[in-house]
């Protein structure tokens, strides 16, 4: 949707004017004739900028711009004025007017501080949401943050299946998040008080992952010293994650199964049957239809586990929440790094929402973290991103290379000049007559500097 300007002034040709120029830039455009119209349109819609003349009848514009940022806070007002006395401008900005421009508009000027009022009204939006965010919960979980319509559809299913014993699986690229969706579900559930243990199932050998889930009794193999509790045992009365279950070896998913199949376990190397009450979690990156295929993963044990799937979408799906991510992202790791309080300016969030975020979530709380530390200003703009974030990689400079290989003046001409004449012929395809007539060079001139440096085109070239 096209950003929509509120334009509020009694003059009908002011308001024509504005309407010209901003639906001529792609903006839609309403109007309102007087201050009590523009209170009920404010109070009524949502607007990206007003623009607000100072003089009008009924109620003027100074009243109005109070009241706004009394109960808008967010909308950017930029004042209008024929008269242009420094006093009414002073007042307008201590009252929170964005800009004072005077009438008739510059319209260079006036675009440049509309754009930047909106950009002023995004920052203080996420901001806004990041402050709800952090105040909504209590404790030391972190909120799933995110506006858009993906991220809202899991933070909805997480509500729903919550309070249920339905088991969930959790699939989506690394860095998106999974292990947080498995703490939500949990911290929501009957269970909140019980334990949960995680297991990481790509992190332990094939051979030590039944030890590791379902326990030993002393002397079971090499090694077993003492009995060992597993982690079926640990989580009794509480939740299982099992993470990155699609590297789970095939005896130890078949093993899985049975437990899910008759909620008891055996130890390793023991006979005695223990029950338990477990609601299991899984997340994985993988795709486990393809695993399923390639028969590296139990098509039976797939439909236990995933009654209630939950895809978490990339980061590169859902941009629009990338500013109130690295916001939240840059109070707290500002807070745990002992700096003191940083902001990101409008146009550096812009930047991050450009960037292609492979490493999603994860790798978007590294770059904050990597900026809190070496940005010395409060501030975060554009060149700390591109210096600090995703610094681009120079390629090596020719001459610096040669100045650092020659050692005296004779050395360092005749490469230099080896090397301009084989760019130059390259560049006229080794036409002799073409490069000479180029560089200003007699063609047995240029064929005796040829023979001295030894230049000959490649086979090929």
């Amino acid at each position: 949707m096209p950003p929509v300007i509120l334009v509020v002034d009694d003059e009908p040709s002011i308001r024509r004017t504005l309407r010209e120029i901003f639906e001529y830039e792609g903006f839609d455009v309403e109007e309102a004739v007087d201050g009590e119209e523009a209170l009920a349109r404010l109070r009524a819609e949502r607007y990206d900028v007003v623009m607000l003349d100072v003089n009008m009848p009924k109620q003027d514009g100074m009243e109005v711009l109070a009241v706004a940022r009394e109960e808008m806070p967010e909308t950017p007002i930029v004042m209008l004025s024929g008269h242009g006395a420094i006093e009414t401008a002073v007042r307008a900005t201590k009252l929170g007017a964005y800009d004072f421009i005077e009438k008739p508009p510059d319209l260079n000027r006036l675009l440049v501080s509309v754009r930047n009022a909106m950009d002023r009204g995004v920052l203080a939006t996420a901001n806004r949401r990041m402050k709800e965010a952090i105040h909504a919960y209590e404790g030391e979980l972190t909120p799933i943050l995110g506006d858009s319509s993906a991220i809202g559809a899991v933070r909805d299913t997480i509500e729903r299946v919550a309070p249920s014993e339905a088991r969930v699986l959790i699939t989506g690229d690394p860095g998106t998040g999974k292990e947080l969706v498995a703490k939500w579900i949990r911290h929501l559930s009957p269970r909140k008080d019980g334990p949960m243990v995680d297991v990481n199932c790509a992190a332990i050998p094939d051979e030590l992952i039944e030890s590791e889930l379902f326990g030993h009794e002393k002397g079971a193999f090499t090694g077993a010293v003492k009995q060992r509790i597993g982690k079926f045992e640990q989580a009794d009365g509480g939740t299982l994650f099992l993470d990155e279950i699609g590297d789970m070896s095939l005896s130890a998913q078949a093993k899985v199964l049975r437990v899910l199949q008759e909620n008891n376990i055996q130890r390793v190397g023991g006979d005695r049957v223990i029950p338990v009450d477990v609601r299991i979690i899984c997340a994985t990156n993988k795709d486990l239809a393809a695993c399923i295929r390639e028969e590296t993963f139990r098509e039976d044990l797939y439909y236990r586990l995933s009654v209630i799937p939950i895809r978490l979408p990339p980061l590169r799906e859902r941009l629009e929440d990338v500013p109130v991510i690295a916001a939240r992202f840059c109070e707290d790791l500002a807070r745990r790094n002992g700096r003191p309080g940083k902001h990101f300016t409008a146009s550096a969030l812009k930047h991050l929402v450009g960037q292609e975020w492979r490493g999603n979530v994860r790798e978007l709380q590294n770059v904050v973290e990597r900026l809190i530390v070496l940005t010395t200003d409060d501030e975060i703009r554009v060149e700390d991103i591109d210096r600090y974030a995703f610094p681009r990689e120079t390629s090596p400079d020719p001459l610096t290379d040669l100045l650092a290989k020659t050692e005296d003046w004779s050395d360092f001409r005749d490469t230099a000049e080896k090397m301009f004449l084989e760019r130059k012929l390259s560049d006229f395809d080794w036409n002799i007559s073409r490069t000479a007539e180029a560089i200003g060079m007699q063609r047995s001139h240029l064929y005796s500097k040829m023979n001295k440096y030894g230049i000959e085109r490649e086979e090929g070239a």
